[in-house]
């Protein structure tokens, strides 16, 4: 049986807009090779690349590694589980905003069908 040793508890996310991979790594107690090598494997994580290909994090990105620790190292996850989770939650979110956006066009359409109503029953 895995025995759970990683759980720790991970600092506060400053409110920058901006990480380096060595703040990140401290921030979710990751070493910046690790960082570099999830880049590759998680297709949601992509750091902001500038001068002489230096990453830099945003927040969004820190939740995100952190959950993806979460899932390999307190969950018990592997690289492709992992992957496969953060797709079905992915899946799962745009279903979600497809379904909100339907339902917002359909109000606002019932709301202009009723006002042409409105204004041919005037006539």
């Amino acid at each position: 049986m895995l025995e759970i040793t990683n759980n720790i508890e991970l600092p506060v996310i400053p409110g920058k807009r901006y990480f380096t991979i060595g703040e990140v790594s401290e921030l979710c107690a990751v070493k910046p090779h690790v960082l570099r090598y999830w880049e590759q494997e998680f297709s949601q994580l992509k750091p902001i690349k500038r001068r002489g290909n230096r990453r830099y994090y945003q927040r969004e990105d820190v939740i995100l590694i952190r959950h993806i620790r979460n899932l390999l190292y307190e969950q018990g996850f592997t690289i492709g589980g992992a992957k496969q989770h953060l797709n079905g939650e992915a899946s799962i979110t745009d279903r979600q905003q497809s379904q909100q956006i339907i339902r917002q066009l359909r109000l606002e359409l019932e709301e202009v069908l009723s006002i042409l109503n409105a204004n041919t029953l005037s006539d």
